[in-house]
Order: structure tokens, then sequence, then C-alpha cells
């Protein structure tokens, strides 16, 4: 049995996230501390996190970057590893993390592949695999998340980026209708964050982003490989898109009758 020298902390993102919550908290239980960021939610998530023995941090929900800042925030060990609440750590992959924060010279951040499961069927095209987003596994002092940044937040890294070879497992919607719940609010935030920018939208603009996008996940990233599954990525991608730059033109309305 491998015992750690050095600790490592894990922080969960989590909203309204009762069903995957306990999936995540316990995969990661072989941490030294396990903090769960909630932003308030309104059903069990924050119960059933206490429950397993994790930390719960409310975090009133202003953009992920915030979030993230605040998983920082709240946690107390040299090394962190998020996760988000649809995410759950594998036994290869936690071997590995123990591996590379006990070798003699890791780089400062990794990041880690993820393995999507949709429709019922693991995804290896479509844009979907290995799914890297901001490294998860980093070292304290070492990166940080933009504040101001609401949604497919960014990071900065003060040092040396790996890749880590064992996957995570995400399964990020259960029906159809959470895609489409997660379609409306994310396009919501894109185009505040676009807006903010003085970037130009309308619905013609929306229509031109959203066909590239189709075309762009379908075709050039292999989309159709996947099956249904990949067709119907490919779809709420574009119609993301759409519903983003549809949106921002709304919201350039409003500000200049304002004006």
């Amino acid at each position: 049995m491998i015992y750690m020298e050095k600790k490592v902390s894990v922080f969960i993102l989590a909203y309204n996230s009762e069903d995957r919550i306990e999936r995540a908290v316990k995969s990661v239980l072989w941490a030294d501390e396990v903090v769960v960021v909630d932003s308030y939610s309104e059903d069990r998530t924050a119960e059933i996190a206490e429950e397993l023995g994790a930390k719960v941090a409310q975090v009133k929900f202003e953009g992920f970057g915030k979030l993230r800042l605040a998983g920082i925030e709240h946690t107390t060990h040299d090394w962190i590893f998020s996760l988000d609440s649809d995410e759950e750590c594998t036994s290869e992959a936690e071997k590995e993390i123990r591996e590379i924060i006990n070798s003699e010279n890791p780089k400062e951040a990794y990041h880690t592949p993820r393995q999507n499961i949709f429709m019922g069927q693991p995804i290896r095209f479509s844009g979907w695999y290995p799914d890297y987003r901001q490294p998860q596994l980093f070292q304290r002092g070492k990166m940080t998340y933009p504040a101001e940044e609401l949604v497919h937040e960014g990071y900065r890294l003060d040092g040396r980026l790996g890749y880590m070879k064992c996957d995570i497992l995400q399964e990020p919607f259960w029906t159809l209708s959470e895609v489409l719940d997660k379609c409306n609010r994310y396009s919501s935030l894109g185009a505040e964050e676009l807006a903010q920018k003085c970037r130009s939208g309308g619905v013609f603009i929306g229509l031109g982003h959203g066909i590239a996008h189709f075309i762009q996940i379908y075709f050039l990233k292999l989309g159709v490989l996947d099956g249904g599954p990949g067709l119907m990525i490919a779809i709420c991608k574009g119609l993301g898109s759409f519903m983003k730059y549809s949106k921002l033109g709304e919201l350039n309305r409003k500000q200049q009758d304002v004006n």
C-alpha cells in the first residue's frame, strides 16, 4: 500500500447536485481534505456532503472564476485537486496523483484527461476526449483563476504544465432536459461576458456561429464517429452558440435603450 508523504486537498464545485454529489465525494475520500464549494443549493447537496465527511463552504455564485478561487481559499494543503460535482476520480487517477505529488521534481500543475459518458456511452471524439479543462492538480500559490470570468474560466500558471495519463470520469448530463437547461444557463453567462467586452451580437451573427460550431464538432472533430450522441453534442454546441450571440444582441439593444 502506498502512503502519501505530502498532503492533498480536494475542492468540489456543486449546486443542486444531490443526485451526483455522493459519487464525487466518495471518489476522493482518500484525500487529506475534501471541501465542497456549494452555492446555496436548494436541495440536499450540502447535507449529503457533510454526512460523507466533507467540509462545506457556502459561496454565492458570481461566476465560476470566483467559485474556483474560493475553492483554493477554503482548502489548506500544498497540493490541490479540483473536481466538479459531475466528475468522479478513478482509482487509477488517485494512484497517479499520489505518485506525482511525492515525486522528486513535480511540475507546478497538471491537466487531467476526462472520459465523458453521454447518452449511455463513452465519448471518444466530438472534442470531448481527452477534454482537458483548467489544470485540476496543482501546487498552492502556483495557479489562479481570473475572478472576472463568468463561464469557461481560464487560469494563470506560474510554472510548468504537465499532463496526467489516467482518466477521471465525467457524466455531465443524465437527461436531454439537463442538456438544454445547461445550454440556456451557459449561453446567458456567455452573452454577459461578451457584452462586457463590447462584442456584437444578434440572431444572424448567432446563426453563423451556430452553424460553424456544428460543422466543427460533427465533422472536423469527428463527432459523426460517436453516433447519435455525437450528433446531439454537435446540435447542442451549435444551439448554445446561436443562443449566446442572440442573447448578446438582446443585451446590446437594452444597453442602447438605456443610453
